[in-house]
């Protein structure tokens, strides 16, 4: 399992969804993740990719993209279970 670093302190990385994107010939990617901290703490991460490199900022989906996000996100159970019951 990946582990990484968030602002509430290390975390495990427990499912991701990349959703490849594409515009004006630039590609990127949006990513969703469900960490967990070693307290048991469940916290989701939005960012998106540039070059398979993470970065920071304002995440914006078309209608489309979001069509795509929820076929993607049936293939993580507990992300979309956080996702929409926040639990």
């Amino acid at each position: 399992m990946t582990k990484t670093a968030t602002p509430f302190g290390r975390a495990t990385m427990v499912e991701r969804v990349s959703l490849p994107q594409a515009v004006g010939g630039k590609r990127f990617a949006t990513v969703l993740e469900l960490l967990e901290t070693d307290r048991g703490d469940r916290l989701v991460r939005i960012a998106y990719t540039t070059d398979g490199v993470v970065r920071r900022g304002p995440i914006t989906l078309r209608s489309r993209d979001l069509a795509r996000l929820r076929e993607a996100l049936s293939k993580t159970p507990a992300l979309a279970d956080l996702l929409v019951e926040g639990a």
